[in-house]
């Protein structure tokens, strides 16, 4: 019989706050006035954001024997990075690259919640990107709620046209970035300026240029609330052990103003002074007091908020904080725990079968098409079939390879012995095998092909097929 699951009531006690309204689903959210502050969490999102979009806009701009380091051509099919070709046959390796990818994202969510999404989101880093703008060019946030309920004058339409110009502008050059891995950037950028751009790639251009604008300049946590899938299947994964960004209800209710050096004990209070910075510098403008929500992204901007409010009062940081629900049940956290030590492993093990896939990825391929011909007699009596082959050298430079039967007894390969291959090309090379001994039986036998590099490495490539014989 199944293990049933306990259910539990749980009372939500909020003594120094009113009963909130119910909201519609549908009903129409107020615009978020984010607050601007400091602290050590923002400043290590600043940092993995900074090191991101260096990543981002300056990887593409580097060149490599000649051409952009990191190209995804789709034109020719074949993906660029760095010293390495990639073809569509490595597709495998890229579905590994993506399940260990989603396997990371699994580990740091047990581990930690949602900091992906509060650290290294693009939906994230671009959103906080352009409210950055908006403190540049309309003011902090009570300057922006005055600017917007002011009636449009001189001012206001400057400062307008200034944000959206801005934020354009960062549209503009993330979509051309976007699209110069996939067409060689330097091209691009010059048929923009000169107006000479392609459809297509004008096309997209313009389609991630808005795709960028509408999602990070309106959206917003419209995209993080309701569209993410992430955010649906984060909770199925949290156990009591995850760390995540938390009101320590115990210490801080009840909540109230107070003095600065007041005893709050005296006067029935925690060290709440529910003064609602924490709600003020939230991007999706929830209020953590009420406990973990769907839209909650754990970018720990309530956190910095908070421990400056603390600051000030001299209280003791971690009202806000990273925590998990037993250590605020008063148990410890336990960072090691099965589920974690499972991720981690599986985690482990896949990075470690990728690279041994992409260390011994071969940097010649071939493929055996055989003639719809069953056989033939050729001019010395012998029974022949012809095949088609298709040897790619994956490399970046040209090679010599040496083409033979690996497998095949009494059988002899009528093709030239070695073949010159360059850089990336694709050869198609038509050849004939022919049986030599006439006691061998008819019928269908086993061959396999077979070309080695001759340029001192040790790429080898094999191709099975099959040799049909009359029976006699």
């Amino acid at each position: 019989m199944s293990e049933m699951i306990p259910v539990r009531q749980v009372e939500v006690v909020q003594p120094s706050r009113p009963a909130a309204a119910s909201k519609s689903l549908y009903a129409s959210s107020a615009p978020i006035h984010t607050r601007s502050f400091t602290g050590r969490f923002r400043n290590f999102r600043l940092l993995g954001a900074g090191l991101l979009c260096l990543l981002f806009f300056g990887t593409l701009w580097f060149d490599w024997d000649g051409r952009q380091a990191v190209l995804w051509s789709l034109e020719d099919s074949k993906f660029y990075i760095f010293g390495a070709t990639f073809w569509p046959q490595d597709f495998i390796l890229l579905s590994g690259l993506l399940i260990i990818c989603a396997f990371g994202l699994f580990f740091i969510t047990v581990f930690a919640g949602r900091v992906w999404c509060g650290y290294s989101c693009p939906q994230s880093v671009w959103t906080w990107m352009f409210m950055w703008v908006e403190q540049r060019t309309q003011g902090d946030r009570n300057q922006r709620i005055k600017l917007a309920a002011a009636p449009w004058g001189v001012e206001k339409v400057a400062r307008n046209v200034a944000k959206h110009g801005l934020w354009l502008a960062i549209s503009l050059a993330t979509a051309v970035t976007f699209v110069g891995y996939f067409t060689p950037v330097r091209e691009l950028a010059t048929e923009l300026v000169t107006l000479q751009a392609g459809g297509v790639s004008l096309f997209w251009v313009l389609f991630f240029t808005a795709a960028t604008y509408v999602n990070a300049g309106w959206m917003r946590e419209q995209v993080c609330i309701h569209m993410c899938p992430y955010a649906r299947f984060q909770s199925v994964m949290f156990d009591k052990d995850t760390l995540i960004v938390s009101y320590d209800a115990a210490r801080g209710e009840s909540r109230g103003a107070r003095k600065k050096g007041s005893d709050p004990k005296a006067q029935g209070l925690g060290d709440c002074i529910d003064c609602t910075v924490c709600v003020q510098v939230c991007p999706t403008g929830i209020d953590i007091r009420d406990g973990l929500q769907i839209a909650c992204i754990g970018c720990a901007a309530c956190v910095d908020a908070c421990d400056s409010v603390m600051d000030k009062m001299g209280y003791a940081r971690g009202l806000v904080g990273y925590s998990s629900e037993r250590a605020l049940e008063g148990g410890h956290t336990h960072l090691l725990r099965p589920r974690l030590i499972g991720y981690a492993t599986a985690l482990v093990l896949m990075i470690g079968a990728f690279g041994w896939l992409l260390a011994s990825r071969s940097e010649i391929s071939v493929d055996v098409i055989k003639d719809r011909g069953m056989f033939r007699e050729n001019a010395a009596g012998e029974i022949e079939n012809i095949y088609n082959l298709k040897l790619i050298n994956k490399t970046q430079l040209s090679h010599r390879y040496r083409l033979e039967l690996a497998e095949g007894e009494g059988l002899r390969l009528q093709a030239p012995a070695e073949v010159s291959i360059e850089a990336g090309e694709i050869l198609e090379l038509p050849v004939s095998v022919a049986q030599e001994d006439d006691t061998l039986g008819g019928g269908s036998r086993e061959l396999v092909f077979r070309i080695t590099s001759l340029d001192g490495d040790t790429a080898t490539a094999t191709a099975d097929s099959t040799f049909v014989s009359p029976r006699r």
